[in-house]
């Protein structure tokens, strides 16, 4: 029976780290709105929940039979289908910003689009597993995983969420790459992903407003431009050190969002630079450990499950950040284990338990 190996702390010490500053900042940040809800405390104290589900996740997820849950992978992925279609039905989904994302359950809400991505990357493991050289054939191998990232991509953009459902098609790439696609294959997805993502832009008013405020945020600044204005006031203010825990100024209704899709750049005006950076690396200690757990598993399935897994999660903090400092239009995507957010820090700390899992064993 092959010997177990040792677990990779350097990883878990990445991800814990990367928790306990979104627990402070999210402390930090979320009081002022919560003041109108009638409670501070009322947005940390859910998110502290959040993470104790989350962690309970975590542990599942390590002690998961891996084997079983790729013979469940299927059903999974049609799973979380069914539920992503469920958000469209009137009295199920929930409508927030003009966005169609949530699912009512009571008191709290289920976002099917963060499972989905777990569902996808694991249904993309086991098929391209399964496919071995095979996958370099374009209608027996490659063909097949881009009509199941197809349909998932079209129904995300519809909600709209175009930056989860980019997500989504990046870590899609970047698996079917390290399965062995042909690399004309590749190009050719590319250059069409690429004409497809600049079409949808263009032809949405809401996504076009999004990428002219981008361009020149000033031409609209009390309108389209006025949060990634705001965004950048905030790192600047930051400077080197930061203005201190607590001291943000954009936090206080000038930054929209600044608990959830932007609260970097809140990291940023209280930490300054130096706690910016820190972030980075750490999701850059997260992803060269988390390859590297990829690069030694022995069995195909889990070496692609590790390498989906750790993608998905850099790729949406890579956007995330960029979206933040202005080098990418907006979004709308949570930073991993930063943001506030109940589904997804979740199904974020799940997929790390599966990834730890993978590292204890060949």
């Amino acid at each position: 029976m092959p010997r177990q190996k040792n677990l990779d702390y350097i990883f878990l010490l990445a991800v814990l780290a990367l928790s306990a500053i979104g627990l402070i900042m999210i402390f930090s940040a979320s009081p002022t709105l919560g003041l109108r809800l009638g409670d501070g405390f009322y947005f940390i104290k859910r998110h502290v929940f959040y993470l104790l589900l989350g962690f309970l996740a975590l542990y599942f997820g390590f002690r998961l039979d891996l084997g079983l849950l790729k013979k469940r992978a299927n059903a999974i992925f049609i799973a979380a289908v069914f539920l992503l279609l469920l958000v469209y039905i009137p009295g199920v989904g929930r409508k927030v910003l003009g966005a169609s994302r949530w699912i009512e359950l009571g008191i709290l809400s289920f976002q099917p689009s963060e499972l989905i991505k777990f569902a996808t990357v694991l249904s993309l493991a086991g098929f391209l597993a399964g496919r071995k050289e095979k996958v370099k054939d374009l209608f027996q191998g490659f063909v097949p995983p881009l009509l199941l990232v197809g349909v998932v991509f079209a129904l995300i953009v519809k909600q709209p969420d175009l930056g989860t459902a980019l997500t989504i098609a990046v870590t899609s790439f970047l698996m079917l790459f390290a399965a062995g696609a042909d690399l004309r294959h590749l190009a050719s997805f590319g250059g069409v992903g690429v004409i497809g993502v600049i079409a949808l832009s263009i032809a949405s008013p809401y996504r076009l407003r999004r990428l002219l405020s981008y361009l020149d945020p000033w031409q609209d600044p009390q309108g389209a431009g006025f949060q990634i204005i705001q965004s950048l006031l905030a790192i600047g203010s930051g400077g080197l050190l930061g203005l201190g825990l607590g001291a943000s100024r954009q936090k206080y209704f000038y930054l929209p969002q600044q608990f959830t899709d932007f609260i970097f750049a809140i990291l940023c005006e209280e930490l300054g630079f130096i706690g910016g950076v820190a972030v980075v690396a750490l999701f850059c200690l997260f992803a060269a450990r988390g390859l590297l757990i990829a690069l030694s598993a022995a069995d195909p399935f889990k070496k692609l499950l590790a390498v989906g897994l750790v993608s998905w999660i850099t790729v949406q903090a890579l956007m995330n950040i960029m979206v933040v400092v202005g080098l990418i239009p907006t979004t709308g995507i949570p930073l991993p284990f930063i943001s506030y957010g109940g589904t997804a820090a979740v199904i974020n700390l799940f997929a790390v338990g599966v990834i730890l899992n993978i590292s204890r064993k060949p």
